[in-house]
């Protein structure tokens, strides 16, 4: 893999939707030395805007909160065709969604050859709050599964 974007996606001012981009950040501080075609990237609620991200990258790793239909408070890793169709929830009516980006990059044939999304489902949405207890416990499991990934991409060079 010559490039690999790690992308955390979601608005940090209401709680738990800040899930990917603390992921991002935490991830970086324990797996940022592990290559320079690594790059770590706060995608907060920019929307079309990270497309350059997307279609730039041989590899894309994503967190996010997400809402998967069982809703058990876990981590949840899709690599691939396993991107469920939950992934098409938008937290407002103006903001381009991951499956929209991903569509656009289809459309410009600049899809990565490796996509992953690592999630969990949110528990609190309140703004002003951080993350929740519940989503802080599976913090740790998500980095270490993005850590694990990007240890399996490296490697394959």
């Amino acid at each position: 893999m010559n490039t690999i974007n790690v992308i955390g996606l979601g608005n940090v001012l209401f709680g738990d939707e800040g899930f990917g981009v603390e992921a991002v950040r935490r991830l970086e501080k324990v797996c940022g030395g592990l290559s320079e075609k690594i790059s770590f990237i706060d995608g907060g609620t920019q929307g079309i805007y990270l497309l350059d991200y997307l279609e730039s990258a041989d590899a894309l790793l994503i967190f996010d909160a997400i809402i998967p239909l069982e809703y058990e408070r876990k981590v949840y890793v899709y690599r691939n065709d396993e991107l469920p169709a939950f992934i098409y929830r938008k937290m407002s009516s103006h903001q381009m969604g991951l499956s929209e980006l991903l569509s656009v990059a289809r459309l410009h044939g600049k899809v990565p050859s490796d996509i992953v999304l690592i999630g969990v489902p949110p528990q609190d949405l309140e703004m002003g709050h951080s993350l929740s207890p519940e989503i802080e416990s599976t913090m740790c499991d998500a980095v270490e599964s993005g850590c694990s990934l990007l240890r399996e991409w490296v490697g394959d060079d």
